[in-house]
C-alpha cells in the first residue's frame, strides 16, 4: 500500500510573506478532505527560527479532523517542543530532523548528531509514553554540499541505530535535490532489505522534470512512503536552484496511478485544494 504524506508545512515555512492563521487552517481543512495518509501540518519549534510556523497551535484548534481519515505529524526539534506537541491528542506523529551530515545537524538543531541521537531517544521514549509514532528524517540521506562523510553504508549505520531505539519509521530525505535514480533505488533496496521489519520513506527534493524517474527509482527499491506538497512548494534553500522544491503531489500521484497503483483519494477534493495553492502560498 502507498502511504502519501502531503506536507503543507513544509511548503510553508519558507514562505517570507506571513500567511494568515485562517488561510493556513482553511487550507489544511481542504487537505483533509483528499484523503492523504498524512498531513504534515505544523512544527512545535522557537518562533525566531521558524517565524511562519509560529501559530501551529492556533491552526490545529481550527481543524475539522472529524470527517477526515488522515493523521496529522507536526515537526520538533528539542524536548520541549516534543512536549508541548504531546499534549494535543488529535496528533499521531512527531517527525524530527536528524542529519547524517555534521555541518547539517549543527545547522538544522544546533547540536552535534551524537547530541541529537541522544534526543531522538528522549524524544522516542516520550512518544511511547505519550502515544505518539515517532518519524526520523535522515536528511543530506543522499550527499552534503559540505565535504562531509557520506555513503550508503552510513545510512544503514544510522538506521541501525535507530532500530536499536525503537524507531519504526525512517524518511530518507534529498535535502539539496542531488539524488540520481540509481543512487535512490540502491539506498532504498539496501534498507528494505536488511530492515524489513521498519518502513522507510522518501522525502526527496526535485525539478518537476525528474520526478516521475525518483518515484519510479524508489518504488523499485522497495519504497512504499512518499512525502510531497502540492506543486512543489517549499525546499531547501542551501539547494541553491529556485526550481528544487519539494516532490510535486499531483506529479507523484500522476505517476503511480500510471504505474496501476490505487491510491483511494477523493479527485474533486483534490482538485479544488489544487485550485487553492497558488492562492495560499503566491496571493495571500
Amino acid at each position: 500500500m502507498i502511504k502519501l504524506i502531503e506536507c503543507p508545512r513544509d511548503a510553508m515555512q519558507g514562505i517570507p510573506h506571513f500567511i494568515d492563521t485562517a488561510i493556513k487552517a482553511a487550507y489544511i481543512n481542504q487537505l483533509l478532505e483528499v484523503g492523504f495518509d498524512t498531513i504534515d501540518f505544523g512544527s512545535f519549534v522557537s518562533p525566531k527560527a521558524i517565524p511562519q510556523m509560529r501559530d501551529t497551535e492556533e491552526v490545529l484548534s481550527l481543524l475539522d479532523l472529524h470527517h477526515s481519515k488522515s493523521k496529522l505529524l507536526a515537526i520538533v526539534a528539542n524536548r520541549r517542543g516534543s512536549e508541548d506537541a504531546c499534549l494535543f491528542p488529535e496528533i499521531d506523529y512527531l517527525g524530527f530532523p536528524l542529519s547524517v551530515s555534521e555541518t547539517f545537524q549543527q545547522r538544522n538543531t544546533n547540536k552535534s548528531i551524537a547530541e541529537a541521537f541522544e534526543l531522538v531517544e528522549e524524544i522516542q521514549n516520550l512518544c511511547e509514553v505519550k502515544g505518539k509514532t515517532l518519524v526520523t528524517y535522515l536528511s543530506m540521506g543522499f550527499g552534503n554540499p559540505y565535504g562531509d562523510p557520506y555513503s550508503p553504508e552510513m545510512i544503514a549505520e544510522f538506521v541501525e541505530k535507530l532500530k536499536e531505539l525503537g524507531i519504526k519509521i525512517i524518511s530518507l530525505s534529498d535535502t539539496i535535490g542531488v539524488a540520481t535514480p540509481e543512487l535512490i533505488t540502491e539506498l532504498f533496496q539496501v534498507q528494505t532489505n536488511s530492515f524489513p521489519e521498519l518502513e522507510f520513506g522518501a522525502h526527496l527534493h526535485s525539478t518537476i522534470d525528474t520526478i516521475s524517474e525518483k518515484v519510479a527509482a524508489a518504488i523499485k527499491g522497495g519504497c512504499n512512503r512518499f512525502d510531497g506538497a502540492l506543486k512543489g512548494f517549499g525546499g531547501c534553500p542551501m539547494a541553491k536552484n529556485e526550481l528544487v522544491g519539494n516532490m510535486a503531489t499531483e506529479v507523484m500521484i500522476d505517476t503511480l496511478e500510471k504505474s496501476g497503483y490505487e491510491l483511494g483519494l477523493n479527485k474533486r477534493e483534490l482538485n479544488e485544494a489544487m485550485k487553492l495553492t497558488n492562492f495560499v502560498f503566491l496571493e495571500s
